[in-house]
């Protein structure tokens, strides 16, 4: 078996160098073709190959350096708990596996985007023209979009399972005995870098499962609007218009707990129980949506878990991983009170 010894010697280095670049000793300052010298002997003499191929990823990892490029501003990432969570997650694996996040852009920030090519990753955060991204940095096998608006089929992507999510809100409400339920959407748009405040609407995850479920159900009732800013105010406003429709549904579907809260707000104003009159399920299960006057049943979307994923998923790419991988992360139904069976 080799030696240390023996891969210094080889390397025309110190046996204590050789231990430290093979245990991946960050105080160690020495050049990265050094080290790469050290691990080729390594590995060409046999030296403890699996522990081997393990530290030389550590190593490698260690001096790679990532981006993130947000399509929130720092104000509207410190406002939404979705961008926040996201952020902690990729924060979290990067710290677990050893990367280094060298260079955080958002969307506000074209002039930025040119630092970016010199990166060995790029984490894409929030809905934003697929093609602005790789004219900025044109290496699409050494990129994940994290939860854009639409499906990445020829890239690394990572995003919520929407479909399964509106599908176990819809049953639920079904099995309480509700046909007409109505749907509070935010509008998606897919954003552009280089035109700054240009954007395109995309067809939004939530409605599209919404669309199916009623189909599936037979259910002809259609209660739909929409909010341009995915705020409070704005839910506030679409259960105002859907109060003011002839025909009312006997429970809505809310495409983000802010907007719930809002639904909430304009139904207590219009003397309209709920869940006795209307019952209301929300999205995301914010921290607020447990304290709310009924405690607003919603859907879980593990947030953190999206930027964990969009981290190992880089990872393997830069280890090798060759084809494209879309994966979708599952949420789960929290059974709170704003929903009851129809009496």
């Amino acid at each position: 078996m080799a030696t240390i010894r023996q891969i210094a010697e080889l390397a025309q280095v110190s046996t204590a160098t050789v231990s430290r670049v093979l245990n991946n000793d960050p105080t160690l300052s020495t050049s990265a073709e050094t080290k790469e010298r050290i691990f080729a002997i390594a590995e060409q003499l046999g030296y403890k190959r699996q522990r081997l191929r393990r530290q030389k990823q550590e190593m490698q990892r260690a001096e790679a350096e990532i981006g993130l490029l947000f399509l929130a501003t720092a104000d509207e990432e410190n406002q939404d708990p979705y961008f926040k969570s996201v952020r902690r997650g990729i924060e979290l694996q990067c710290e677990a596996l050893g990367l280094k996040i060298s260079k955080v852009i958002r969307g506000d920030q074209f002039s930025d985007l040119a630092e970016v090519s010199g990166l060995d990753g790029l984490l894409v955060v929030g809905s934003i023209e697929v093609g602005d991204v790789l004219e900025a940095y044109p290496n699409p096998e050494r990129v994940v979009f994290v939860n854009h608006g639409e499906d990445q089929h020829a890239y690394d992507s990572v995003h919520l399972n929407f479909e399964g999510a509106i599908q176990s809100a819809y049953e639920h409400l079904v099995q309480l005995g509700h046909e007409h339920i109505g749907f509070i959407g935010g509008v998606e748009s897919i954003h552009s870098l280089r035109q700054p405040g240009e954007f395109r609407r995309s067809e939004e995850h939530r409605y599209r499962a919404y669309v199916k479920m009623q189909s599936r159900y037979h259910h002809s009732y259609e209660a739909v609007e929409w909010v341009e800013d995915w705020s409070s105010q704005g839910g506030y406003e679409a259960m105002k218009r859907i109060l003011a429709k002839p025909h009312q549904p006997t429970a809505c579907i809310v495409a983000s707990d802010h907007m719930a809260v809002g639904a909430l707000r304009a139904l207590h104003e219009a003397g309209v129980q709920v869940p006795a009159q209307m019952s209301i399920v929300g999205f995301n299960d914010i921290e607020l949506a447990a304290f709310v006057l009924p405690p607003l049943t919603t859907v879980h979307a593990y947030t953190e878990l999206l930027g964990k994923t969009a981290v190992n998923m880089l990872v393997e790419r830069l280890e090798g991983r060759v084809a494209p991988l879309q994966i979708k992360i599952g949420t789960s139904l929290v059974e709170r009170e704003s929903c009851q069976a129809i009496q």
